[in-house]
């Protein structure tokens, strides 16, 4: 596990980044840098949104699967890099980086 705590401080160092949550298939958090609230909310909703845009990809053409998913709004970005068993997600501040 050295080597998942290396990659998030890794992350975590880029500027402008807020946090980063590893969630399991299931939606739970294994790892964060997030408060628990801010955790349990993202882990939630963006697990819900990836699963929905993989599906969406994967109804357009079956022999295709998601890679990446980036959302900005005003406040945030956040970027998810889905695997099959762990769902990786930054958010960060866009006027900072």
């Amino acid at each position: 596990m050295s080597e998942v705590e290396e990659t998030m401080r890794r992350i975590q160092s880029h500027p402008g980044v807020v946090g980063v949550i590893i969630v399991n298939a299931e939606g739970i958090p294994i790892r964060t840098t997030l408060d628990n609230s801010a955790t349990t909310q993202y882990a939630a909703l963006i697990q819900q949104l990836s699963s929905k845009a993989r599906s969406a990809v994967r109804d357009i053409d079956p022999q295709n699967d998601l890679c990446f998913l980036r959302i900005r709004t005003l406040k945030h970005e956040i970027m998810v890099a889905p695997d099959k068993e762990y769902l990786l997600i930054v958010v960060q501040n866009p006027s900072e980086t």
